[in-house]
């Protein structure tokens, strides 16, 4: 077992440092296994959907592959669910915040993304997670309360996601909904909230056109948001997944995990 400590923490590294100077990565499985983002110039010509499909397929049948010694399958024909696999899972834990949460193994980390930290799946691009939280100098949470009600706090999340993806070009139009919000005890005796969304985003093919039938909207993206909300160290955290919804429905079950696996310490 592989573990990572940063120099911030108290106690020396095992091994080597990690790149990130605040965390500790802990496979969970001890299958490792490296995955390198395939090129093809046949996706060059498909529309956003269908290359987030091929990826999907893609994907499944690289690992069943690497596991499988003499499986062979054709490019032409990826099928859009594979070989069922147990996925592995790796854990992230900052112990200078105070949160921790497990992610899959062959996801990459973004540095520059903005969040305090940002993974993304190396072949679904649009597929990621993000962990913030606020700074207690200005705002101090103590508890979930504070943000009201789960439903509260759904509509909050959901405002928050509008106000970033924002746009300024013409013909643009998004529209969104919240699909769940629940409140659930974990392990750790502390108080979570989940909150799922849909958003999609629609422009116009030719947004200077002057007639009205010469501006076709179309669908650019259609994406399924989850956020995992605590309180801690008068902080509230929030644990951020993003996927597009086709490849939500193949992945579900791992992406829960990973919502469940979200927890706050305290610093």
């Amino acid at each position: 077992m592989e573990t990572l400590l940063s120099p911030r923490s108290l106690s020396p590294p095992l091994t080597k440092p990690t790149s990130n100077p605040s965390s500790i990565f802990r496979p969970i499985s001890s299958q490792s296994t490296k995955f390198t983002k395939p090129e093809s110039l046949v996706l060059q010509n498909l529309s956003p959907n269908a290359k987030q499909a091929c990826a999907v397929g893609r994907r499944n049948i690289l690992m069943s592959g690497l596991l499988m010694s003499g499986l062979m399958v054709s490019e032409a024909n990826l099928p859009t669910r594979a070989i069922a696999l147990t996925p592995v899972f790796r854990e992230y834990i900052d112990t200078f915040d105070g949160y921790s949460f497990k992610y899959p193994q062959n996801w990459i980390q973004v540095r520059g993304a903005g969040a305090d930290i940002f993974f993304r799946d190396p072949i679904v691009l649009d597929e990621n997670l993000s962990v913030e939280f606020s700074s207690p100098s200005s705002s101090k949470y103590k508890s979930l309360e504070d943000l009201g009600s789960p439903e509260e706090a759904g509509k909050k999340v959901l405002r928050q996601y509008l106000t970033e993806f924002m746009s300024t070009r013409l013909g643009v139009k998004r529209e969104s909904n919240i699909l769940t919000t629940s409140s659930r005890v974990a392990d750790d005796g502390k108080l979570y909230y989940q909150v799922e969304v849909n958003i999609k985003s629609y422009a116009n093919n030719n947004e200077l056109a002057v007639m009205p039938q010469d501006r076709v909207a179309r669908l650019e993206w259609d994406r399924r948001y989850l956020a995992v909300l605590g309180v801690e160290n008068n902080r509230l955290y929030s644990l951020r997944l993003q996927t597009p919804e086709k490849v939500f429905q193949e992945e579900e079950k791992d992406l829960r995990r990973v919502m469940d696996s979200f927890r706050v310490e305290k610093i």
